[in-house]
């Protein structure tokens, strides 16, 4: 059982700022990779390129993805931090209920950020993640 640390990334996989700086100095992110398993990450597309965010509709297509790949592989933990609310510019209200699924899919812990527009997260106090190096 692994921990796997999710990041927002560029489509382009230019990890130099933010988490995705982070998931390439410490998770095994791969240059050149912007979307999926990498090392011990997992990267989610916010961005076109690092000057150009995606849009929620775009965002969300690859949170269903994420939240699929995590259901199938339950034997690891996903500790997901706040993807969009950096760089991408979006706020946590237009990013946590992207993952209004993940109620249901126990190995994927979320960002207390995301507990308020996520009330279930109250409840369920072990779907919060806590980061030491980030």
């Amino acid at each position: 059982m692994a921990d796997i640390f999710v990041f927002g990334s560029n489509l382009l996989g230019i990890h130099k700022k933010g988490a995705a700086l982070c998931a390439l100095q410490k998770h095994g992110a791969i240059l050149g990779q912007g979307v999926g398993l990498q090392g011990n990450s997992y990267a989610i597309p916010t961005k076109q390129s690092p000057a150009r965010s995606l849009d929620l509709v775009q965002i969300n297509k690859f949170v269903a993805d994420f939240l699929n790949y995590a259901d199938y592989t339950p034997e690891n933990t996903y500790m997901v931090t706040q993807i969009g609310c950096g760089l991408a510019g979006w706020k946590p209200y237009q990013i946590a209920p992207l993952f209004r699924l993940a109620r249901d899919i126990r190995n994927v812990k979320l960002p207390i950020q995301f507990q308020e527009y996520l009330p279930w997260m109250e409840t369920l106090p072990d779907s919060i993640a806590i980061f030491s190096d980030f």
